[in-house]
């Protein structure tokens, strides 16, 4: 990596013009474009994702993360002060037991309660409605403030996280999307079609550029596909603070590969066939897997797994993925994969290129 340490946060920074963060999603989900890394010849081709197919060989296979993501960005007000409140749903630890994010003016204390209204009559108070709190309120108590800074609260309302969050929460959008709240082509877009099993609390964005059409494309080709389950947490949202990677302190995440995944791979390996990962979080689902087994066999589990470059990688073979922040685990990630020199010339090239970034930007493929 010339005379760059890789252990050092700045190695991996680079200036992203404003313009190129995607703020809406291609007016189809194919019509992204598709910068193609080729990691044996050193080159680098543009394309679109609807080219895919032609890039992959009968038996190959494509692995996707099936999670979907939750409703989970909530807001309310203070019950004692009416002081606005906002928050993020991370995960239930318990029946009726929570653990949130909070962001409110003030210093939230232990024992207060938390007034959640529906993100609907969140979003009617700032167009200037009056409406608020229609029918039975949904209470948070606050009781323990964590390490990470999230909250342990008790939820009021006896029904799944999935059935509150449906009612009144709205799905957690990120800011530099610049809305206030997720609208109707949101709900469609920040889903990938064959999201099944809900659990995120952000979407697997490799993933959100396969229509159905694509996706037949791809089985027309004679490629195979399997699934796996990462819920996407808060730790997407966090960036690296420390100078040296190997301070950070990787998030936790939940993730599962079942036993016809766990097939489907070993199969295609000992053809002699491709795995390609759509997407980072299906990269740790698969490795983190192996890592804890030994070998490729169905397992779930939580993974803590920090992808840096030197990795030996025992599943995949490529990866499909968009287009990350600088500093980030994930830009790291990458480079374990393609290397350090040409994934940043790859980035320097869809800069140049005016390719867009981000959850609703365009994807690379390293092969």
């Amino acid at each position: 990596m010339s005379q760059l340490d890789p252990d050092q946060l700045s190695t991996w920074q680079f200036d992203l013009p404003p313009e190129l963060i995607a703020s809406r999603p291609a007016a189809r989900r194919d019509d992204s474009r598709l910068l193609v890394v080729d990691r044996e010849q050193g080159s680098i081709q543009h394309l679109h994702i609807r080219d895919l197919p032609s890039l992959l060989d009968p038996g190959d296979l494509l692995v996707f993360n099936n999670t979907q993501v939750l409703p989970a960005r909530l807001f309310g007000f203070r019950t004692a002060t009416n002081g606005r409140w906002e928050g993020l749903f991370v995960e239930q630890t318990a029946p009726g037991e929570w653990i949130i994010l909070c962001d409110t003016r003030g210093r939230l204390q232990a024992g207060e309660t938390i007034t959640v209204v529906r993100a609907y009559e969140e979003q009617l108070e700032a167009c200037g409605s009056d409406r608020r709190h229609s029918g039975v309120p949904l209470l948070l108590r606050l009781k323990q403030k964590l390490d990470d800074g999230s909250w342990q609260v008790d939820v009021s309302d006896p029904r799944t996280p999935l059935e509150i969050l449906t009612e009144y929460g709205s799905l957690p959008l990120p800011p530099y999307m610049g809305r206030n709240l997720a609208d109707a082509d949101d709900q469609i877009r920040y889903q990938t079609t064959y999201a099944s099993q809900p659990g995120a609390v952000a979407a697997p964005t490799a993933g959100l550029h396969f229509s159905p059409e694509l996706l037949q494309k791809c089985r027309d080709r004679g490629v195979n596909s399997a699934e796996v389950t990462l819920h996407v947490g808060i730790g997407t949202f966090r960036p690296v603070t420390t100078e040296r990677l190997s301070d950070h302190r990787m998030h936790d995440e939940w993730c599962r590969l079942p036993s016809d995944a766990a097939e489907a791979i070993a199969v295609t390996k000992s053809n002699g066939h491709h795995v390609t990962a759509v997407g980072t979080t299906t990269v740790r689902t698969l490795e983190s897997a192996f890592l804890a087994c030994g070998q490729l066999q169905s397992w779930d589990g939580r993974t803590q797994l920090f992808i840096r470059p030197s990795y030996p990688f025992q599943v995949i073979d490529r990866l499909l993925t968009n287009f990350h922040l600088p500093g980030s685990t994930l830009l790291v990630l990458v480079a374990a994969l393609a290397g350090y020199e040409l994934t940043m010339e790859a980035y320097r090239k869809a800069i140049e290129e005016r390719y867009r970034f981000y959850s609703y930007g365009d994807a690379m493929l390293i092969r």
